[in-house]
């Protein structure tokens, strides 16, 4: 970006230092040269309090390198500090891999933080929000450096905008609802603001004074009355969740958007945009989304997207549970799952009131072991002894993985019964089964449920899954022939591991003749 031209607003608002009061007496007197790179400080333990001497406005990025989130920060950092470069904010950095001690004593662990320190202040700086681009972070230090008056707009020249733009109908500019609007505005750099007094333009759109309008395209999205209980908090929740369509898509573009809102209740989607019912469930969840606005923030999560990969192995969903619906609450974390196959309006609807109404069981990583889950035909597993039951070396398991709600699943119970049944008197073979929507599964599955997997009796781990008929006889046959085969590759591992045990052997008994000889 180009360095700011005398005359333009920006510079006049960020006035160069020659032009600006004298400095205080005690960074007068600092006289010390602080390592710079492109006009930017470069920040350690020993000069941080000498540049807060220094400079009165001091704009600090705790960064971490390689963070992919950092990096992008970092790019809207440096690109922000070459257009105000000759203003009174002065930009800095800081390597908080680097920088521990100082990053502890400031608590300024995050990778992508952006702090403004003011007047030396070192325990009390002003968090700048996370920036989209090197814009986002001009336009916030120009409205902190100015007033509502700097929003007043001729609406005319944004009717045709694409962009959702947050405007105020205001009588009077200094009365208090006026500095809660502009307090929002200065916490929402990315968002366009405005301010009209024109009677005629507030007529135009059939509202009054002290009022907030959602336009675009000239078109009112959403209208906010502000009452002396209104506050910022409330306004920027307003702005961010019908700026906003009713179900955001998570990509690149709008993870930071999602990450950020202050809607801390999300409902994730997982579905393939590919599949044919698609729309029909799109725009179920999307019914669903308009009547929990401002309390769920609803999310879709497409599967077919391989660069989603890594947020589907963070709630540990299978690529073939989609159409699969998850809530989660991003302060403690906790997941819960829809109890349903199919996430219809009227299901997604109950499911979030439950929610919020604290009825919703959450989706642990594990269930309790239940009391004498092993005294039963049918073992009952739980992640906690999947593994540890799955992969005996010296039992042959056969799992059946469910999902409670379906009726699919439900329908083999009696049939999972009935080979529990016809194999008791067989000590080396489990029949168990394993609840998947109340317990994760950490290995690689092949779906939908119901699924079926045998454990053979093996030191290795393996898995082997199930694609015949779903009937006593067929089961019966394949756990025999999956037997025999674990038979001869137990024969092969036993003579594998006998001459890796020789051979371990063989080195200390050479290791221990050795040193013997040495000693000797």
């Amino acid at each position: 970006m180009k360095a700011l031209q005398p005359g333009s607003s920006l510079f006049v608002l960020f006035a160069a230092a020659a032009a600006a009061p004298a400095a205080p007496a005690a960074a007068a007197a600092d006289t010390q040269s602080l390592p710079e790179e492109d006009g930017v400080l470069q920040l350690t333990t020993e000069d941080f309090n000498t540049a807060l001497r220094k400079y009165q406005q001091l704009l600090v990025h705790f960064y971490t390198p390689l963070y992919q989130e950092g990096l992008r920060v970092k790019a809207a950092f440096e690109g922000a500090a070459s257009e105000l470069q000759g203003s009174e904010v002065k930009f800095a950095v800081v390597d908080v891999t680097k920088e521990k001690d100082l990053a502890k004593e400031l608590n300024a662990t995050s990778s992508a933080g952006i702090r403004l320190y003011l007047d030396g202040d070192k325990y009390n700086p002003v968090p700048c929000p996370v920036p989209q681009n090197s814009a986002s972070i001009v336009t916030w230090l120009k409205r902190r450096a100015g007033s509502a008056a700097d929003l007043i707009t001729d609406l005319g020249q944004l009717e045709t905008s694409e962009e959702v733009t947050v405007v105020g109908f205001f009588k009077e500019l200094d009365h208090d609802y006026v500095q809660v609007f502009y307090s929002a505005a200065i916490d929402l750099p990315d968002m366009k603001f405005a301010v009209t007094q024109n009677s005629e333009v507030i007529r135009k759109y059939g509202q009054t004074h002290d009022v907030v309008l959602l336009l675009k395209k000239s078109k009112t999205i959403q209208v906010h009355k502000i009452t002396p209980l209104t506050s910022k908090e409330d306004l920027i929740v307003f702005i961010t969740v019908f700026s906003m369509e009713p179900v955001t898509e998570y990509t690149g573009k709008t993870a930071s958007q999602i990450l950020s809102s202050p809607v801390l209740n999300h409902l994730l989607l997982f579905i393939r945009k590919s599949s044919a019912d698609f729309q029909e469930i799109y725009s179920a969840f999307t019914n669903a989304a308009l009547a929990f606005r401002l309390k769920i923030l609803f999310v879709l999560v497409n599967v077919d997207e391989s660069r989603n990969g890594r947020l589907m192995e963070y709630f540990r969903v299978k690529d073939f549970e989609a159409p699969l619906v998850r809530m989660i609450n991003m302060t403690d974390q906790v997941t819960f799952q829809l109890p349903s196959d199919y996430p219809d309006e009227e299901t997604v609807k109950q499911f979030c009131q439950s929610y919020l109404d604290g009825k919703a069981k959450p989706k642990m990583r594990s269930e309790p072991i239940p009391e004498r889950w092993d005294e039963k035909p049918v073992k009952e597993l739980v992640g906690l002894t999947l593994e540890k039951v799955g992969f005996n070396p010296n039992k042959t398991v056969f799992v059946l993985f469910y999902v409670p709600y379906s009726q699919r699943s439900q329908a083999l119970f009696p049939l999972w019964e009935d080979l529990a049944k016809a194999l008791k008197h067989r000590e080396d073979v489990i029949i168990a089964r394993f609840d998947a929507s109340a317990n994760d599964i950490n290995m690689s599955m092949q779906g939908p449920y119901p699924t079926l997997y045998l454990f053979p009796a093996l030191c290795s781990e393996r898995m082997v899954f199930y694609t015949g008929e779903r009937k006593l006889k067929d089961l019966l046959v394949f756990l025999d022939e999956e037997m025999e085969k674990a038979k001869k590759y137990r024969v092969v591992e036993d003579e594998e591991r006998k001459k890796y045990m020789d051979a371990l052997n063989a080195e200390k008994a050479k290791r221990a003749n050795k040193q013997s000889k040495d000693e000797f």
